[in-house]
């Protein structure tokens, strides 16, 4: 039977086991057998040296070749536990070989086979032994001597006398199975979908030849130019697949909003503060964005308190003035409140009637712009302080189901600001849908796909502003999001004073409790931040108990102080009314999990400690340590370790506050995969690649760019990138 890389893998595994083993292959992510040759090894046991038995040494990692003299299967005293034992020989002397608990070696392994055995030599008494090698009967009469090994490559061998891979495993799911199964479906036929002539020009080995080299590689340099090959695709595909969605996004058509200059430099000279060059150049690039006419997709990232608000604010503005809706979603009910409260100041003077929307609340909408604007003769608000909106500033819309918003479209929202209820049916009397012409979506990596995308299809085309506080490595920006264009803010706005940030060893706790009582008691507010106890994208009941019991413990260390408690099990609304009292200066110390990571605004916060700050990346630490310093005072950040290797990777946030600096150094310290819980839902997996390579990233980028522009050109490219936008549309 033909066998084809999308036939399932049920083609070749026999009947009788068929139905377990595929529940275990889907298990790890295998359904056809491309996705079972593509399943890479994770390491490799050099068992390449192959030595006559007198040659053993004690220690060694080593292959033997020899015939089976002898063989016993023994039961012990300990129920359950077996020992199978032989004896083997070649030309040059005897060993002997143990296995534990391999009760089917009886029935394949018997004097006078040959056999070849693969392990660590270790003496025993004044004997060498192997204990449980890796082993392969070899079905030949003829027994080579181990010394020829030209002859012994002969033999096949693929879990000895090589570069032996070693697989994800899975309980039931062995390496040996794998090696055995792979083996067997190498033969099937491989197409390489890239020319000749480009293989040639990158000095790329053909896909056939690096799957093989990849899973049973020849040698170690075989194994790196197979590695550089399937590298290379991977990237590619990536690079290709963004590539292609920014062509077919620019093709579209989106409302083109034309920039009133006299309206934006009134916005910016009536800020209580001078916008940085940073924030002058997003403002450009984005106006410009909103002012083509295919839509903006651009992705706008700064440091913790650089000032993404008051930018996204001017693209707001001038969405508006122009006579379209612009809408703002954030991950969360405490984002959406201060985001709310932020822009109501910036924006009143203007007339802008504001909507805010989250799953907890009713909808609220400012009252009638005439009502809010309150200009001075300069232009400027009377009050730019986020903390001098009222209550008054909204108006409750009484709602059940969905809510009754009269004369429509008249009275709807000029901005709309809401957590992802925005995509829930009660939303749709809020959003305008010929107008809507801007959605911004803030923390943009707390979104699903999905999440994003509907709230995007609510208007025609609109323009989409992603901002994110989590610094992205280059890499990862020209991988991830290779279909945005970037804006990125390095400066902070004039006046912030950098935190002081500091390591604290176990020995010195109890002097750095003290140093905080004190400060606590000069007005000082603090953050004090517990880690998840499970590596989780959630807040799991344990890591609740945890912080829980820390709480209880901080209380003693704290007498007459006041503490309160918040993580992510909290109901929003108390989550809410606590970081209310934390702001107004109610609350000394805050105890919390990282749930405090993204967003909250608390100006009297200047001090946070940070709790097995070892089991944080650094770009996290960074976001964490931007809860403080919000204001102009010098504010600090204690970071609690007991690991002194980690402390190491930790002094290096003692000496930048540049957060884009760490994201790289986090990026080659802990890999992507280490990165991924805080840039992006649906992170795609690298088998293989290396995407810290910022050199071999970017060159690969320009090939497909060039590939992509000319793809008729390129049949074989186009029929695998299609094929790739499929599966993305059927997962989608």
């Amino acid at each position: 039977m033909t066998i084809r890389l999308n036939d399932s893998v049920k083609n070749i595994i026999h009947t009788s086991v068929q139905s377990r083993y595929l529940k275990l292959l889907e298990k790890i992510g295998v359904k056809t057998i491309e996705d079972l040759i593509n399943y890479y090894p994770v390491r490799y046991e050099d068992y390449s040296l192959i030595s006559p038995i007198s040659n053993l040494q004690p220690g060694e990692k080593i292959t033997i070749i020899g015939k089976i003299t002898s063989f016993s299967h023994k039961f012990t005293r300990k129920k359950g536990f077996t020992i199978q034992q032989a004896e083997m020989a070649d030309e040059t002397g005897k060993l002997k070989v143990v296995w534990f608990n391999h009760q089917f070696l009886k029935n394949i392994i018997s004097p006078g086979i040959n056999i070849a055995v693969a392990g660590l030599v270790e003496r025993q008494g004044k004997s060498l032994v192997m204990q449980n090698p890796e082993f392969e009967i070899i079905k030949t009469n003829l027994l080579i001597l181990p010394y020829d090994r030209e002859k012994v490559l002969t033999y096949k061998l693929i879990h000895t006398a090589r570069l032996v891979p070693v697989y994800p495993e899975t309980k039931g799911l062995t390496s040996k199975w794998l090696r055995n199964k792979i083996f067997s479906t190498l033969e099937i036929k491989i197409e390489d979908w890239f020319p000749p002539q480009i293989l040639t020009a990158e000095s790329l080995l053909d896909l056939k030849t690096a799957i093989r080299e990849i899973h049973f590689p020849s040698s170690e340099e075989l194994l790196t130019k197979a590695r550089n090959r399937l590298e290379f695709d991977e990237i590619f595909k990536f690079q290709a697949n963004g590539l292609i969605r920014r062509k077919h996004l620019e093709e579209k058509t989106a409302i083109s909003i034309p920039v009133n200059k006299q309206e934006i430099n009134e916005f910016i000279s009536s800020l209580p503060f001078k916008l940085t060059p940073g924030q002058t150049t997003a403002v450009d690039q984005i106006l410009n964005d909103l002012n083509q006419t295919h839509p903006m997709n651009r992705l706008f990232q700064g440091d913790v308190g650089s000032g993404k608000t008051v930018v996204a604010a001017a693209a707001a503005l001038s969405t508006i003035k122009a006579g379209f809706q612009a809408a703002l979603m954030v991950p969360t009910q405490v984002l959406a409140d201060q985001h709310a409260a932020t822009l109501t100041n910036l924006l009143k003077p203007f007339g802008i009637k504001i909507a805010l929307l989250t799953g907890t609340t009713k909808i609220k909408i400012s009252e009638h712009p005439a009502r809010l604007a309150t200009r001075s003769v300069a232009g400027r608000p009377e009050n730019t302080d986020s903390q001098s909106v009222r209550p008054s500033d909204y108006l409750n819309i009484r709602q059940s189901g969905t809510p009754s918003i009269p004369s429509f479209p008249k009275h709807k929202p000029d901005l709309i600001i809401g957590t992802q209820a925005l995509i829930h049916n009660r939303a749709k009397s809020l959003i305008d849908t010929k107008r809507l012409a801007l959605v911004i979506i803030d923390e943009q990596h707390r979104f699903g796909v999905e999440q994003r995308g509907e709230l995007i299809s609510r208007g025609l085309f609109p323009h989409v502003l992603s901002m994110t506080a989590t610094p992205i490595p280059r890499t990862i920006a020209l991988t991830l999001y290779s279909d945005l264009d970037v804006s990125t803010l390095t400066d902070l706005p004039n006046g912030r004073i950098p935190v002081k940030t500091w390591v604290v060893p176990a020995t010195k706790r109890s002097s750095a409790y003290k140093w905080i009582f004190d400060q606590v008691k000069q007005g000082a507010q603090v953050f004090i931040i517990c880690p998840f106890v499970e590596d989780s994208a959630i807040e799991t009941l344990k890591s609740v108990k945890a912080v829980t019991s820390e709480f209880e413990r901080l209380k003693t260390f704290f007498p007459g102080l006041k503490l309160s408690l918040v993580h992510g099990r909290i109901p929003s609304k108390e989550k809410t009314s606590i970081l209310s009292a934390m702001k107004d200066g109610k609350i000394d110390i805050l105890v919390a999990t990282p749930v405090v990571e993204v967003g909250i605004d608390i100006p009297g916060a200047k001090i946070i400690v940070i709790e097995g700050a070892e089991r944080f990346g650094l770009a996290q630490l960074h976001q964490l340590r931007g809860r403080v310093g919000r204001n102009n005072s010098q504010s600090y950040c204690l970071l609690f370790s007991t690991d002194n290797l980690a402390n190491v990777r930790l002094n290096i946030l003692e000496r930048t506050s540049k957060g884009l600096e760490l994201s790289e150094m986090d990026l080659k310290m802990r890999g992507p995969g280490g990165m991924w819980t805080t840039l992006q839902h649906g992170w795609p997996e690298f088998k293989i690649a290396d995407i810290a390579d910022f050199q071999k990233v970017n060159k690969i980028r320009l090939i497909a760019e060039k590939i992509i522009n000319n793809l008729e050109e390129y049949p074989q490219i186009k029929t695998v990138i299609n094929s790739m936008l499929e599966k993305q549309v059927a997962l989608n």
